[in-house]
């Protein structure tokens, strides 16, 4: 089975949890009964924890255990009385830092992945706009069953994070992976994504995504395939670590995240303004859009008819958006750029990098062998200084982004 888990330990765990509020979802099954002295750890370590229980889970393990362990009022009904928390799923989601899936069952992670509503737990995963954090727990077939893995794929590639699952003596008798993952390794992977939601805090993100298109006539314009996934992946990403984000983007059918503002234009020049009027007072700007080189010097007022029209098509060179950026950037403005190529993937983003004095680049392969324009996934090499360099394996854009924010967090500290 393949590994679709990834997590790391960061040094201090109480530091990051220490004054957090950590909403807390208990799914049915055997392995619940572990799941209060993780609840305990947390609420020792400094945060307030808040509960959701499921149905299934009550079987298991009483609510009164996890009040009792937690200090506050356990969830466990959708249309149940009110509280100081307000009961409904948007009051429970507002003031948390991170949401922690604890034993999450092959139910659980199908009605996640495919955005079924249809208890507390799962309405609340779907209204939050915080960090999701998954530990499951299942049997060994159920967890490498094909659909299970499937669904932890769709999650990941919407950002959740996962805590790979202990293996060893299964309460269904069987010897395998599915057990709880250990109490320090879910506590340490909830710590390492609540400081990551605090890297950019206080922090002016700038991103621009997407094509753009330079109109020969009202039926015809030049652009290319960018899709804009990665731009918005970075925004996403960018918001969920605290960052006051800022999206301008060219034509595309994305939507940003719910805590990004997002500008949309259409040409080259159009983005121009746009990213030199919100310019000033911004700490990191990403230039991830896909700016069309050149545009049409005449543009008709009219639909060219195809019998009268003129092949040869005069072109005038677009404004260099983020050469601009990076000649007139704000103090302590980090600037980085994106470079597609189909061949000399490093020395031309290298150069690149150097001739327009960015602080960080990011290249990747486009054509036949790459396709970066339009796919889901990606892979990056990510360029720094005279010699700095890192390559990010593929992965979901949603990852890249993060592995991206993650060296420009590394940058930013030491500028």
């Amino acid at each position: 089975m393949s590994d679709p888990y990834r997590t790391s330990i960061p040094p201090d765990s109480s530091a990051a949890l220490h004054g957090s509020t950590v909403l807390v979802g208990v799914c049915g099954g055997i392995a619940a009964y572990k799941c209060a002295g993780i609840v305990s750890a947390l609420r020792q370590r400094g945060a307030d924890v808040h509960v959701i229980m499921t149905e299934a889970a009550q079987k298991f393990v009483s609510a009164l255990t996890f009040q009792a362990l937690s200090n506050n009022a356990v969830h466990t009904d959708m249309f149940g009385e009110g509280s100081a928390w307000e009961i409904a799923h948007i009051g429970l989601v507002r003031k948390t830092d991170a949401l922690l899936i604890l034993n999450a069952t092959a139910n659980t992670l199908a009605k996640l992945a495919h955005g079924i509503a249809d208890n507390l737990l799962t309405t609340c995963v779907l209204a939050t706009r915080k960090p999701v954090i998954v530990a499951a727990a299942m049997n060994t077939q159920m967890l490498a069953a094909a659909p299970t893995q499937a669904n932890i794929a769709a999650l990941q590639a919407r950002g959740f994070e996962f805590v790979e699952p202990g293996a060893g003596f299964l309460a269904c008798g069987e010897f395998g992976e599915g057990r709880l993952a250990g109490e320090e390794d879910i506590i340490s992977a909830l710590s390492l994504v609540i400081r990551r939601g605090r890297q950019l805090a206080g922090v002016r993100v700038l991103i621009t995504a997407g094509p753009t298109r330079e109109f020969i006539d009202p039926a015809r314009f030049l652009s290319n395939p960018a899709s804009g996934r990665m731009g918005y992946a970075l925004a996403a990403e960018a918001a969920a670590r605290g960052a006051n984000t800022l999206l301008i983007s060219g034509p595309t059918e994305l939507r940003p995240a719910a805590n990004v503002e997002c500008i949309r234009v259409t040409s080259a020049r159009e983005m121009e303004a746009a990213v030199l009027e919100h310019l000033p007072g911004v700490t990191l700007f990403i230039g991830a859009a896909a700016v069309a080189d050149f545009r049409p010097a005449l543009v008709s007022t009219h639909k060219v008819k195809k019998e009268k029209a003129d092949t040869a098509v005069a072109l005038e060179p677009n404004p260099d958006i983020i050469a601009e950026v990076a000649a007139h950037r704000p103090p302590g403005c980090l600037v980085v750029g994106f470079a597609a190529e189909s061949e000399n993937i490093e020395r031309n983003a290298r150069e690149k990098l150097e001739r327009k004095q960015l602080d960080c680049i990011i290249a990747n392969r486009i054509g036949a062998d790459g396709g970066a324009f339009g796919a889901a996934d990606n892979e990056v090499l990510i360029l720094w200084g005279a010699d700095g360099r890192e390559a990010v394996p593929r992965n979901s854009k949603s990852a890249i982004a993060a592995a991206i924010l993650d060296r420009v967090a590394m940058l930013r500290g030491r500028s």
